[in-house]
């Protein structure tokens, strides 16, 4: 089940590792939640969802996309009950989709299990969201050591928990090596420009509910005196599709020169450009994972992170939304390209680029295809880069 982006994208390389496998039939269930962006991640890598949820959504809260998700998801196991439901991440088709599972007894799969920031405000709901799955998950696959930890904090241990890496690593790695083209053409006239060397990409993306508003707004003041500080530099701002997000983001960068604010972006466009930047300002919990493969090091637009591996690998550094913390911090990074390199010369602590063959594993494992449980991840240095070009190297 998939019903924003990011759960798209952490799911495809699962299909298609069971599609390799051949002895598991994956059912792709497009929720609703975000259905364009999920389409759309999902015909990156070449699939189209088998199921696509209707919801008719009228207020956009919380409690009304998770009451006709679990309408929908308890009608679907009803008419289709499937040997196990696979669910990512911490959104709240993650917790429906769990929930409509447990009721129907089929087994709960958590993908990217474990996740804490110990902090039930930030990120919410996910942190919440992601707590209570694990209450009913009968397989955690988590994906690195730390969120094994987690996850034996709260009891939950055992033959019934994997450290398998992060998906997300596996996709990068995927569409990278795809060079996708760019929908809007104003992205490929800034490639062009990195790659004369007359300018350096910053790419900014702040989506989480808990910036909207003022948080937001230190962002984007931020990023109007990062370019007038230093002229080679260009930002691309990808806006939230929310149009009370997009008027804000519009209101304070619109009339910006060398920033570009675009719709969403497809996420092998994404993953193109980021291949390009010389570094990124995201609150993105993906863009974490996904900067090392690029050797990009990460400025996490928060106050905390479920994701500290980045942190604590140094590839990424907590800098919240105090505008004066973050031009301080881009601007020293952007002058000092020593203190770039060094922050990803470590590789990418998320995964190596097989998580999705053990994610297939692990679930045969579970419905009794095979006897041995998969071989867990282990991070080594330089597990998984991407070169600049787009060419692909798994060291």
């Amino acid at each position: 089940m998939a019903g924003t982006r990011p759960e798209a994208v952490k799911m495809a390389p699962v299909a298609a590792a069971m599609f390799a496998g051949g002895r598991i039939r994956p059912v792709v269930v497009n929720s609703g939640q975000h259905p364009e962006m999920v389409d759309q991640a999902l015909e990156s890598f070449g699939f189209a969802a088998d199921v696509r949820l209707k919801l008719n959504r009228v207020t956009g809260g919380q409690a009304e996309l998770t009451s006709q998700l679990i309408e929908e998801l308890d009608r679907l196991f009803t008419e289709r009950a499937p040997a196990a439901a696979l669910v990512q991440g911490d959104t709240t088709t993650t917790l429906a989709g769990a929930l409509a599972a447990f009721w129907h007894q089929i087994p709960v799969v958590h993908l990217e299990a474990g996740l804490r920031s110990h902090d039930l405000t930030s990120p919410f709901p996910e942190e919440g969201n992601r707590k209570m799955v694990g209450q009913l998950a009968s397989l955690h696959l988590a994906p690195t050591a730390d969120a094994t930890a987690h996850l034996a904090a709260e009891s939950l241990q055992g033959n019934n928990v994997l450290t398998i890496g992060n998906t997300v690593v596996d996709a990068v790695l995927d569409v990278a090596a795809r060079r996708a083209p760019y929908g809007d053409a104003r992205l490929q006239e800034i490639e062009n420009r990195v790659h004369a060397g007359q300018s350096r990409l910053v790419l900014v993306t702040a989506h989480r509910r808990e910036s909207w508003g003022e948080p937001l707004d230190r962002v984007l003041r931020a990023v109007a005196d990062i370019v007038e500080a230093r002229p080679d530099v260009e930002i691309v701002l990808p806006a939230h599709p929310n149009p009370a997000v997009r008027q804000q983001v519009t209101d304070a960068l619109g009339g910006v020169g060398r920033v570009t604010i675009t719709d969403p972006l497809p996420y092998a466009q994404m993953a193109r450009l980021l291949a390009q930047c010389t570094l990124v300002l995201s609150d993105s919990g993906g863009i974490q994972e996904e900067a090392p493969s690029f050797g990009v090091p990460a400025l996490v637009l928060r106050d905390v992170t479920e994701r500290m591996e980045a942190v604590n690998a140094g590839c990424a550094v907590l800098v919240g939304t105090d505008r004066e913390r973050i031009i301080d911090l881009t601007v020293r990074l952007l002058d000092n390209p020593s203190a770039r390199e060094a922050m990803t010369a470590e590789g990418n602590p998320f995964g190596d680029g097989l998580a999705s063959v053990r994610t297939e594993q692990a679930l045969a494992w579970l419905l009794g295809l095979q006897q041995q449980r998969p071989v867990e991840f282990a991070p080594y240095a330089g597990s998984a880069t991407v070169r600049m070009s787009g060419e692909v190297d798994v060291a």
